[in-house]
């Protein structure tokens, strides 16, 4: 059984990733393809890492979402970022490394990882 302070850190913390899945104004949604195929291909992982690196950072007006099939299945795990007044990126093949470095360089830095890229990743087979 665990302690009241334990269950507090766990609310905590649990607080602090629902906040990253609630919309602020002019949020940044970060939308993670979560249908059959995406999870098989491991973008359960992919949501977590995204969710944990917003939340670890603290960073306001970033959403992360799931949502069903993206339509491009051979590429899965699949993320797709908008950003508001910019087209949207997907970004394909990913895993938990590449999602903290699109938080750190796209997310926080403004530089679209353009390697993980549907156009670039994408074409690798």
């Amino acid at each position: 059984m665990k302690s009241l302070q334990e269950l507090a850190a766990i609310r905590d913390r649990m607080r602090q990733t629902v906040n990253t899945r609630e919309p602020g104004e002019n949020p940044i949604r970060v939308q993670v393809g979560m249908a059959t195929c995406g999870i098989a291909m491991g973008a359960r992982g992919v949501l977590n890492a995204f969710t944990e690196e917003v939340a670890r950072r603290g960073l306001p007006g970033i959403m992360v979402t799931q949502t069903g099939c993206i339509g491009i299945c051979k590429y899965e795990p699949v993320v797709e970022v908008f950003v508001p007044g910019q087209e949207k990126v997907t970004y394909v093949h990913m895993n938990p490394e590449k999602a903290a470095r699109v938080v750190a360089e796209h997310l926080v830095g403004g530089h679209v990882v353009t390697e993980y890229t549907i156009g670039q990743a994408g074409t690798e087979e």
